[in-house]
């Protein structure tokens, strides 16, 4: 399904992406992100990986915090190749009878620990951190060998081609985190350099980003319905806001909070259903406008989450993720 007629309020970059992270305006970061309500709200399906994991370059770290959630519920991130996290391999020449034991007195000291610290919310959660981390030796690097793929999948993402290479890899990386439990998986594609997608300057730079990123995306959409695997994925593809109608620096375009497009596939979604309109010119959304609380509350709801109970006391109030709005009913199933 592809909604034409979202909207959001901010028309900068860093508030924008706080505003669509999180559902709240503003610049501090004490709200979490949506992965991390999902985290918090769902838990862990494999305790030898993450619940909340992201794969690319996020544009704001606000798109990985746990915020008044703690740290436990933030993502952890991920990047395709032989090292998914920086540091996470063991040193060269110890066996698994010392590793066991290391996690064995790690794992006696972290207790010991969080008994002494236990109004500190973010010493329990690097204690666990540290506890996921010993497990995610043996269970991340198995999650990101490709060696076992047949070639027709790889070439099913494009990971044959040197321009779908590199976000072909990620979204294969997504897949299989997804067959092992992970719940919530959050790819960041910035676009590279020269603007990326910020067109600015020039909108053909848009040209070459979207013949890296259609190939697999199609792709894993297929993968996902052989696997049987689309039905209770839901695959969504958005952004923090469009671009105007009108040239900016001749050939570039501006910022548009007023009206731009999402798309959503698998999960309970409608597939070929295009819902929403903006007006003549693509400037504004008119036609059934939608806030970013309405997305959040739609996969809210196909993840078995009710929206309107799913909050927590802080900050002297009680916090939603979505304060206002609800599923957007005409684009599921």
């Amino acid at each position: 399904s592809v909604v034409r007629s979202m909207w959001c309020h901010e028309s900068n970059h860093f508030p924008a992406v706080i505003e669509t992270s999180t559902g709240h305006r503003g610049r501090a970061f004490e709200h979490p992100t949506f992965g991390s309500w999902v985290s918090y709200a769902l838990g862990s399906v494999n305790r030898n990986l993450p619940t909340f994991v992201n794969i690319g370059r996020p544009s704001s770290p606000v798109q990985l915090t746990g915020g008044y959630l703690g740290a436990s519920v933030a993502a952890t991130p991920f990047q395709a190749g032989e090292i998914p996290i920086p540091n996470l391999h063991p040193p060269k020449g110890t066996s698994a009878a010392e590793r066991d034991r290391q996690a064995q007195v790690l794992h006696e000291m972290n207790r010991e620990f969080r008994q002494r610290y236990a109004v500190n919310s973010d010493i329990q959660a690097r204690a666990k951190a540290y506890e996921l981390a010993a497990s995610m030796q043996m269970s991340a690097p198995e999650a990101v060998d490709f060696s076992r793929e047949p070639d027709h999948v790889k070439e099913l993402y494009g990971i044959d081609r040197p321009e779908t290479a590199e976000f072909g890899k990620q979204l294969l990386l997504a897949r299989r985190l997804a067959e092992r439990g992970v719940r919530f998986i959050q790819i960041c594609n910035s676009g590279g350099g020269n603007g990326g997608w910020d067109a600015h300057g020039d909108m053909k730079t848009h040209e070459p980003l979207c013949r890296a990123t259609d190939k697999p995306i199609a792709g894993l959409i297929r993968d996902l319905k052989m696997r049987g695997m689309l039905e209770e994925t839901m695959v969504v593809w958005t952004s923090e806001f469009g671009r105007t109608p009108w040239s900016q620096n001749t050939t570039g375009r501006d910022h548009n909070p007023k009206g731009y497009s999402c798309w959503l596939a698998g999960g309970g979604i409608k597939g070929g259903v295009v819902h929403g309109a903006t007006d003549e010119v693509g400037y504004k959304a008119v036609e059934s406008p939608h806030y970013y609380s309405d997305l959040h509350a739609t996969i809210l709801r196909q993840l078995g989450i009710d929206h309107t109970k799913m909050e927590i006391p802080s900050l002297g109030t009680v916090s939603r993720l979505v304060e206002n709005g609800g599923p957007i009913h005409e684009i599921i199933s």
